[in-house]
């Protein structure tokens, strides 16, 4: 064994000693069939913004629009390119392209390797940096190499990305709809707020299932147009209070298997005060290095919650898998929605 102790609250080596998936364990073939069972309309719904969404780097100063460009190719460039100047019997034009992506810039995955945490795991007086189920930073997840300021060779050995991917990410999901009963205001929403809301709704979560939250977040960033103003950001919407020990209890018993939401972090960010040492990012920490619960930041969910609001709906077959790029610590993600 890697560790001797897991943290407290933890689910470190109920899937196993060497699991890396953590709660997608309970995405079931059963929890499939439940939710193709909410495909009754024939309406599919995607809930990706586009990713060059939200523009700029308002949001997180180290991440930053994609940059697309291309090769080469019998000394011009291989866009546009009519093949007769490498054969004049040719009639096509070809174009290719590639882009420099920052894997968690738009609609996003956060892997396990996100988010990891201080801990005395082996039980010797000395915290060490961990990720879920005690899998090791520089051991089993691997920072730059070479020189001290060297940005390149990072790489996930364990709890990459693709072994999300490999999953598909299907499944039964429950949208709760925070913005219906909040607005657009700012709010730090609690474990009884959020039970007030799912109950008003008739929302219930059962084990497997993937929650999704719709705050309205998305809708500002879409209205700005790629030119965000970071004010208005920090201000805007419902987000989880993940300083509410209520709060990550539910998230703990509910049994889901993922979190997602429409907003930056699902959780407020920074969080509010906490006593002494403590996570920067408390619902990342508790889900993510505690639980394996991968989550979901940035999703547009305007149109899906419009029509299961409409239909007076809150379940629906969701398909989901991120990018299967080996060794990532999170990716970009085209959602689709059917009900």
């Amino acid at each position: 064994m890697r560790w001797k102790n897991r943290p407290e609250g933890s689910n470190w080596g109920d899937f196993g000693p060497d699991d890396e998936l953590g709660r997608l364990n309970l995405l079931t073939p059963e929890k499939v069939l439940q939710g193709v069972a909410e495909v009754r309309d024939g309406r599919s719904f995607c809930l990706s913004l586009p990713l060059d969404y939200p523009g700029g780097n308002a949001l997180n100063r180290f991440r930053h629009p994609p940059r697309r460009f291309t090769s080469g190719r019998a000394g011009k460039v291989n866009y546009n390119f009519p093949l007769h100047q490498v054969n004049p019997d040719f009639t096509d034009v070809v174009s290719d392209d590639a882009v420099l992506l920052y894997t968690q810039y738009s609609t996003q995955w956060d892997a396990l390797a996100h988010v990891g945490g201080m801990f005395d795991a082996d039980g010797d007086g000395t915290a060490e940096p961990l990720y879920y189920n005690g899998w090791r930073a520089g051991v089993e997840v691997l920072g730059p190499q070479g020189h001290e300021d060297a940005l390149e060779g990072v790489r996930a050995e364990r709890l990459g990305i693709e072994k999300m991917a490999e999953t598909a990410v299907s499944g039964r999901a429950v949208l709760i709809d925070l913005e219906r009963h909040i607005g657009r205001e700012r709010v730090l929403v609690g474990f009884e707020q959020l039970q007030r809301i799912m109950q008003a709704d008739g929302v219930v979560v059962e084990p497997g299932d993937m929650v999704c939250l719709y705050t309205g977040f998305a809708d500002v960033v879409l209205d700005m147009n790629r030119e965000p103003d970071a004010h208005t950001l920090e201000n805007s919407c419902a987000v989880l209070d993940g300083r509410d020990p209520e709060l990550l209890k539910w998230v703990t018993d509910s049994g889901l298997s993922v979190l997602i939401a429409d907003n930056y972090a699902v959780e407020a960010y920074p969080a509010r005060q906490g006593d002494g040492c403590c996570a920067a990012l408390p619902l990342h920490e508790h889900c993510l290095f505690k639980l394996g619960i991968h989550l979901g930041e940035l999703w547009y969910l305007t149109e899906l919650a419009q029509h299961l609001r409409a239909s007076g709906r809150n379940r629906f077959l969701l398909t989901a898998p991120p990018l299967r790029l080996p060794g990532a610590v999170g990716s970009p993600v085209s959602p689709v929605a059917l009900v």
